[in-house]
C-alpha cells in the first residue's frame, strides 16, 4: 500500500470519527491560546484547563500579564509541569510582545519562534489555529501514529512533519493535526495499544 493510499484511508476514518475537531485547550483570544499551548508542554490538557480560566480572568492580554509578578503566575500555574520555567517565559514573552509587537501576537512562524519559551510546535499551533495559516504541528501523539500507520519513517518530529505535509493537502493540515491527537488519545495510545480496537491500524496494516 502506497503512502498516498494510506493517507486517504487515514483521512477518511479521521473525518468519520472526528468531523469537527476543536482545540482542546481553553482560550479566549490568540494571546491566551499561545499561553495555553506553552503551558501544555510536559502537562496534560486537563491540567492546563483547570488553571487557565483563573489566569485568563486576571490577565487575558500581555499588558495585564506583565502587571503580575512572576511569583503570582507561578502560584497559579503550579499544577503544570515546569511551572517556574513557564512563568519566567510568560513574563518575558509578554514584555517582548508589548515592546516589539504592540501587544499583538505576530502572525509569522519566524516571529513566533523568537518569543521566549515558544518552540516550533507551539508556534505552529498558534499559526494554524489563531491565524488559519497552513502549519502542521507534530507532537508525540502524531509522531507515534505517523510511524505506526507507515506515513513516516522519520526519527524526529521535524522529519515527520515534512513527511505529513507532503501527503496531506495543505488546506487540511490544521484539521488533521487536531484529529490525529484526538484519535491517538482515544484509539492509538502509546501503552496498552490493541489493534482490534484501533480502526486505522486495522485499515492500514
Amino acid at each position: 500500500m502506497q503512502k498516498k493510499e494510506r493517507a486517504k484511508k487515514v483521512k477518511n476514518i479521521l473525518d468519520r470519527l472526528f468531523p469537527h475537531p476543536t482545540i482542546p485547550l481553553y482560550h479566549t483570544n490568540s494571546y491566551t491560546l499561545l499561553i495555553a499551548v506553552l503551558l501544555s508542554a510536559h502537562s496534560t490538557d486537563k491540567a492546563v484547563n483547570k488553571i487557565t480560566p483563573a489566569l485568563f480572568r486576571t490577565a487575558p492580554t500581555p499588558q495585564k500579564m506583565v502587571l503580575l509578578t512572576q511569583q503570582k503566575i507561578e502560584a497559579i500555574i503550579r499544577p503544570c509541569g515546569l511551572y517556574k520555567r513557564k512563568a519566567k517565559a510568560i513574563v518575558a514573552l509578554s514584555s517582548l510582545l508589548i515592546k516589539e509587537h504592540g501587544g499583538k501576537i505576530p502572525s509569522s512562524l519566524e516571529a513566533l519562534e523568537k518569543l521566549p519559551g515558544v518552540g516550533h510546535k507551539t508556534a505552529s499551533v498558534v499559526l494554524s489555529h489563531a491565524f488559519h495559516q497552513p502549519a502542521f504541528a507534530v507532537d508525540t501523539h502524531i509522531f507515534r501514529c505517523a510511524k505506526r500507520w507507515k506515513l513516516s519513517s522519520g526519527q524526529s518530529l521535524k522529519t515527520t512533519e515534512k513527511d505529513l505535509k507532503k501527503i496531506f493537502n495543505k488546506r487540511d493540515w490544521g484539521k488533521i493535526h487536531l484529529q490525529m491527537i484526538l484519535y491517538a488519545r482515544a484509539f492509538c495510545p502509546a501503552r496498552g495499544h490493541r489493534i482490534e480496537k484501533c480502526p486505522i491500524c486495522q485499515a492500514v496494516s
